[in-house]
C-alpha cells in the first residue's frame, strides 16, 4: 500500500461529478490517499463578504474551517482523507509577473507547509503527489512536500480560459518539466506535453459503471413526464465556454418535432438564452450526480454540442461514457478526441446540416438492441480501474528507468 497527495482545481465538495474524484475513489481502494482541497483566496472571501458572490458549498466549507466551526481533516471512507486549508491565501491570477512570483511562493510555502504537517498526523510516507491542473498552487509544492514522485495531469486545457492566459501557459510548462510524470487526459494533449516530459501517458477518464447502469430501470423523472418523444438529452454544466447555443437554437427551431432536454447548472449565459423561449426546449436544473442516470434513461438520444475552441477540441468528455453505458444513441461535435476515441460509436457533426442529419440517424437506433449492446460493451472497456491501472504502469516504468 502506498501514499498519494492529491492537489486539484477542483474541491471535494463540488456539486457536480468529477474526474478527479473518482480517480481519488479507485486510488484508494488500494492506497491512503489524502485529497487537498483549495484554500480560499482573498478575493474571493471579499466577494462573499460584500454580497458580491454566492455561498457555495464549497466556500461555506472553507469557512467554516476557518472559523474553527468545522476541523480541516475529515475521513471520507477507508483510506481516503479530504483536508482543508484553514487560512486565506493571496489571489494572483491578474497580478504583474514579478508580484506573481513573489506572492504565489508565498501562497505555495503556506500550502505546502500545512500538507506536511497534515500528512505526519496521517505517517503518510514517501508520498505520490498527483496534481490536478492546480497550476498556481502546486507549482512549487515539489520543493515544500518533496514528494517521492510528483504527477502532473492536464485534464482539462484550463489555459484556454481568460483568468489563466496571463499566468498559466508558463506556469503549466514549469510544472510539465518540473513533474516526474506527465498525464493527459487525451492523445491530443499528450502530444502537446510530451516534447517537454518524456514521460507522458494518456490516461482516459473511467465511467461509473455501478451508476450507469443500463440493465436497472428508473422511472421516468417528474420533470420529463409530460416531454413527447424523440427526445435528445444533455447532461452536464450548461456553459457557455463549452456548448454552442446558437447551433442549439438554430437545430431546435428546425426540429420542432424533437424535444431537447439539459440536465445541470447553467451559467448566465444560457440562463438569459433565447432557448428558455421555444416550446421544444427544457432546462431541469442542477440535478444530483445519483440522478442522472435516471434521465439518462429516459432519453431517447444523447448530445454533446460542444463548440470547437482550444479548450474543447482535445478534452476527453466524460458524459460521452455515461451515455454509452446507458446503450443510448450519441450525437456530439466532431473534436479531436471524438473522432480518436469515440468515432465507432457515436455520429459526429459539425455543421447544423450535419447535427440535423445525425439526430434523425440516431432517432432511428432508439430500439436496436444489438448496437446498443456493442456500445455498452466498449464503455465497460473504460472503467476507473482500467484508468487508474494507467497511473500506476506509468510509476512503475518511470522507477524501473531511474532506479
Amino acid at each position: 500500500m502506498a501514499d498519494f497527495i492529491i492537489t486539484s482545481l477542483q474541491s471535494w465538495d463540488i456539486e457536480i461529478g468529477s474526474t478527479i474524484k473518482n480517480t481519488a475513489l479507485e486510488i484508494a481502494k488500494q492506497n491512503r490517499v489524502l485529497y487537498v482541497n483549495p484554500p480560499m483566496d482573498i478575493a474571493t472571501r471579499l466577494r462573499i463578504a460584500t454580497g458580491k458572490g454566492p455561498l457555495s458549498p464549497t466556500s461555506h466549507r472553507q469557512l467554516e474551517v476557518i472559523q474553527s466551526k468545522s476541523v480541516p481533516l475529515r475521513q471520507i471512507k477507508e483510506n481516503l482523507w479530504v483536508l482543508d486549508c484553514p487560512f486565506i491565501i493571496h489571489s494572483v491570477g491578474q497580478l504583474p509577473t514579478w508580484l506573481f512570483n513573489c506572492l504565489n511562493r508565498r501562497n505555495c510555502k503556506k500550502i505546502g507547509n500545512w500538507i506536511v504537517q497534515q500528512a505526519d498526523v496521517l505517517s503518510f510516507k514517501n508520498y505520490t503527489h498527483l496534481i490536478d491542473t492546480d497550476l498556481f498552487r502546486s507549482l512549487h509544492l515539489k520543493e515544500y512536500i518533496c514528494p517521492a514522485i510528483s504527477i502532473y495531469y492536464r485534464r482539462d486545457y484550463v489555459i484556454g480560459f481568460p483568468y489563466w492566459r496571463k499566468h498559466g501557459p508558463r506556469c503549466e510548462e514549469m510544472l510539465v518539466r518540473r513533474s516526474d510524470i506527465v498525464l493527459a487526459n487525451s492523445s491530443y494533449f499528450a502530444e502537446q506535453l510530451r516534447p517537454l516530459n518524456r514521460y507522458t501517458y494518456v490516461l482516459n477518464t473511467g465511467v461509473n459503471l455501478e451508476l450507469y447502469d443500463a440493465s436497472r430501470h428508473w422511472d421516468k423523472p417528474t420533470d420529463m413526464q409530460d416531454i413527447p418523444s424523440p427526445i435528445a438529452g444533455y447532461t452536464g454544466a450548461i456553459i457557455e465556454s463549452r456548448l454552442n447555443s446558437e447551433l442549439l437554437y438554430t437545430i431546435a427551431r428546425q426540429l420542432p418535432d424533437y424535444s431537447f432536454v439539459f440536465v445541470g447548472p447553467e451559467d448566465e449565459h444560457f440562463k438569459k438564452h433565447p432557448l428558455h423561449h421555444l416550446k421544444n426546449v427544457s432546462f431541469t436544473g442542477r440535478k444530483e450526480v445519483e440522478e442522472l442516470p435516471q434521465y439518462i434513461q429516459h432519453f431517447d438520444i444523447c448530445i454533446n454540442p460542444q463548440i470547437l475552441n482550444p479548450i474543447t477540441d482535445g478534452n476527453y468528455p466524460l458524459k460521452i461514457d455515461e451515455y454509452l453505458a446507458m446503450g443510448k444513441p450519441v450525437v456530439a461535435t466532431s473534436t479531436h478526441t471524438m473522432r480518436a476515441v469515440f468515432a465507432e460509436y457515436t455520429h459526429l457533426a459539425i455543421s447544423t446540416d450535419e447535427w440535423i442529419a445525425a439526430l434523425r440517424t440516431a432517432a432511428n437506433e432508439t430500439s436496436d438492441w444489438e448496437i446498443a449492446e456493442k456500445r455498452i460493451s466498449f464503455a465497460h472497456t473504460h472503467s476507473w480501474e482500467n484508468s487508474v491501472r494507467t497511473i500506476y504502469k506509468a510509476i512503475h516504468e518511470y522507477e524501473l528507468n531511474n532506479s
